[in-house]
């Protein structure tokens, strides 16, 4: 099987070139979307963060507040290092689990979007890395319109990267 990570800035592109791939049939795994499945309510991820960052993180029906934990770890590095301890591992086991799954099926080709490929080292874990560019402008225009952020959020968030 050949295993392929995507991976490029955000807001390069990266969910359009997945979304064609997918569209082919090729088995294609978001980071995103696994950062969203290890922090469902009653996870561990969940708990670890409410404790690090406080409750207030938690929404009343027990998920994630993502715009309030959004604003403290783009503003302050040593919390968005803290987030990523809890979220990484995680993550990445997810994704091992995953790539197993097809593996075992018998899958030719899978495809993992991983924004941070680089950042964390994973680089090598993979046959093929494909990056997908685009702008800096074009970036910023593309998260203030998709995301509604104001351009000074956009920055600080193109920033973490």
């Amino acid at each position: 099987m050949i295993s392929v990570a995507l991976t490029g800035n955000v807001a390069s592109g990266k969910s359009t070139v997945a979304e064609a791939w997918a569209q082919a049939g090729i088995p294609v795994i978001s980071a995103d979307e696994l950062s969203r499945q290890v922090v469902l309510p009653g996870s561990a991820a969940l708990e670890e963060i409410a404790d690090r960052f406080g409750q207030e993180m938690v929404l009343p029906d027990s998920s994630l507040d993502r715009t309030a934990l959004r604003e403290v770890v783009f503003r302050d590095d040593g919390a968005r290092r803290d987030l990523e301890r809890i979220l990484h591992p995680r993550i990445m086991a997810a994704r091992a689990a995953w790539t197993e799954e097809h593996r075992a099926r018998g899958t030719s080709i899978v495809v993992s979007e991983i924004p941070l490929l680089f950042e964390v080292g994973a680089q090598d874990d993979f046959d093929r890395v494909v990056v997908v560019d685009a702008p800096e402008e074009l970036r910023l225009e593309r998260m203030a319109r998709h995301r509604g952020l104001d351009s000074q959020e956009a920055r600080r968030i193109a920033r973490s990267q």
